[in-house]
């Protein structure tokens, strides 16, 4: 059985479930970003409402319905290739990649989208590149030129002003303040209506 979780958007994440599932007893299972595989085959309502009430509990929900399950498989796939992957020289287009990994109409996906999370795709990816940017501009390892790179901006101007629109602040005015003001991956876009 496959259980979807929402806001699960990070090995921490992942971790954090594993260890809640090892506390209350489940053995044979399988975790992955926003998702749960147990192998056993029927469960009591009443372990079904504890295990979503313990999710709870650590910040994080079971979906039940196939729109929700959609919603968090478009957002743990940008969060992947952004956050782990080096967009440098990667030539594709993120509204068919979307389209093609969850078998929709993009135009169906980017509708549901937005309705429910109040951003559209679009906009989600862009904070989800701006929090990462802000990360490794933090770090302080890699010149503006190398971040817009990985990223997959075409040029540090580009970079800059996304990184204006959405902080207030240019990157440089961003890194002397430090890592203050970054926020946790799973509130991105989605703060003022989801808590």
């Amino acid at each position: 059985m496959t259980l979807h979780i929402k806001n699960m958007v990070c090995n921490r994440c992942i971790a954090a479930v594993n260890a809640l599932l090892t506390e209350l007893r489940y053995t044979n299972f399988h975790t992955g970003m926003g998702w749960v595989h147990l192998a056993e085959a029927a469960w009591a309502d009443d372990a079904k409402s504890l295990l979503s009430h313990r999710l709870q509990d650590l910040g994080f929900e079971l979906i039940d319905d196939r729109k929700g399950r959609t919603i968090e498989a478009i957002k743990n796939m940008i969060i992947q290739k952004i956050q782990h992957e080096d967009l440098f020289n990667q030539h594709f287009v993120w509204s068919d990649l979307i389209a093609e990994a969850l078998h929709y109409d993009y135009k169906y996906l980017s509708t549901l989208f937005s309705s429910v999370e109040g951003v559209t795709i679009e906009q989600f990816i862009i904070l989800q590149k701006i929090e990462k940017a802000k990360e490794l501009i933090a770090y302080d390892e890699l010149s503006l030129m190398q971040i817009a790179d990985r990223l997959g901006y075409s040029n540090v101007p580009h970079l800059s002003n996304q990184f204006k629109k959405v902080t207030g602040m240019p990157p440089g005015k961003f890194r002397q303040i430090g890592a203050d003001r970054r926020k946790p991956l799973d509130d991105l876009g989605v703060l003022q209506n989801k808590r």
